[in-house]
């Protein structure tokens, strides 16, 4: 872009929502240009925290017709993600589409579609590849601190109890918790150990009765480089929320999460049969969303690739159909991902 300066709009008013608005204001090259939500009553109390900004009640083609507008952030309910991504990039807008990028395969093709006939800027939300804990991670297995990788797993619980989402929008058939919120440690763990091409998975239904969906998922799934990982999700587990997640290597082993001051590092000593645990510091912000407008922003002005592209986007949601689909044969399904 030859712009300096982006005028940026944020669709959709939640607790999330405030966490992109704050990054856009932090921002020096961005600029909170307007936001928008169809519920008067969750639009207004933004009205004071961000009151230099334009504000549309009506819906988003508003800012769909505004000439003003570079780019949007979209953070509403997935099943609209879809109309709103694709409504935006044929306007010219480059787009950052929360997780997931949407609920099924046909959705994100679509999306994927539009963006290479418009040739606009699709970034996907991927709040995890933010998180200063799994980049420490990152970091240390690149380096080859744990050696190979032999195990991987991520575990996703959430007690959805109290996060049914306004109006109830999580709790629909089409939203399968492990799409909507376990998709965050899939593509934790695509990041770090790539493209899985296998999943066997099996789920249970004895929490949340009131749902339509399973709420507890375990995943095993086929790594390249004879890599095995392994997700939990559970939507209503009965503890504090946590994304634990554990990286097994033939030379140590890295335990971490996006909620502690701290991860774990077991290397092997010279000469020992132990490995010696070594804590190391890190930030916490469990959704970084300031680095990931950062990312998002700056990719913009260079005219680069998007940091998280919508063929990511994609490849995570292909994982997470099949894992509900093995799920429901109770059968091993091979991973087919979108072509881009």
């Amino acid at each position: 872009m030859s712009k300096n300066i982006l005028n940026i709009a944020v669709i959709g008013c939640s607790e999330m929502s405030k966490l992109h608005m704050q990054g856009v204001l932090k921002n020096e090259k961005a600029y909170l240009y307007g936001i928008c939500d169809i519920a008067p009553e969750r639009l207004d109390p933004f009205r004071e925290f961000f009151p230099d900004c334009k504000v549309y009640t009506n819906d988003y083609t508003d800012f769909v017709n505004d000439p003003e507008v570079d780019a949007v952030v979209i953070v509403t309910p997935d099943q609209i993600h879809l109309e709103m991504t694709t409504a935006f990039l044929r306007a010219g807008k480059a787009v950052l589409c929360e997780k997931p990028m949407a609920l099924n395969m046909e959705e994100c093709q679509e999306m994927m579609r539009v963006e290479k006939e418009t040739e606009g800027k699709l970034m996907v939300g991927q709040i995890c590849r933010c998180t200063p804990g799994f980049i420490k991670a990152k970091e240390l297995i690149d380096e080859g601190k744990i050696g190979e990788l032999v195990f991987v797993e991520s575990e996703y619980a959430h007690n959805y109890n109290n996060a049914r989402g306004y109006n109830d929008w999580r709790v629909v058939p089409e939203r399968h918790g492990f799409i909507g919120g376990g998709c965050h440690a899939v593509d934790l763990l695509r990041w770090i150990a790539g493209d899985p091409t296998e999943v066997y998975a099996h789920a249970n239904h004895k929490i949340m009765l009131d749902w339509p969906t399973d709420d507890t998922v375990i995943a095993i799934y086929k790594f390249p480089n004879n890599v095995s990982g392994k997700v939990l999700v559970s939507i209503g587990s009965k503890r504090n929320y946590t994304m634990r997640s554990v990286f097994y290597g033939t030379k140590g082993t890295v335990i971490c999460d996006n909620t502690s001051p701290s991860i774990t590092l077991f290397t092997e000593v010279d000469g020992a049969d132990f490995t010696s645990p070594i804590d190391v510091p890190v930030d916490i912000n469990n959704h970084n969303a300031t680095a990931e407008i950062e990312a998002f922003v700056s990719a913009l002005l260079a005219g680069e690739k998007m940091p998280v592209s919508s063929k990511e986007g994609a490849y995570t949601v292909a994982v997470c159909c099949s894992t509900v689909e093995s799920t429901k044969t109770g059968k091993p399904v091979e991973i087919a991902y979108p072509k881009a």
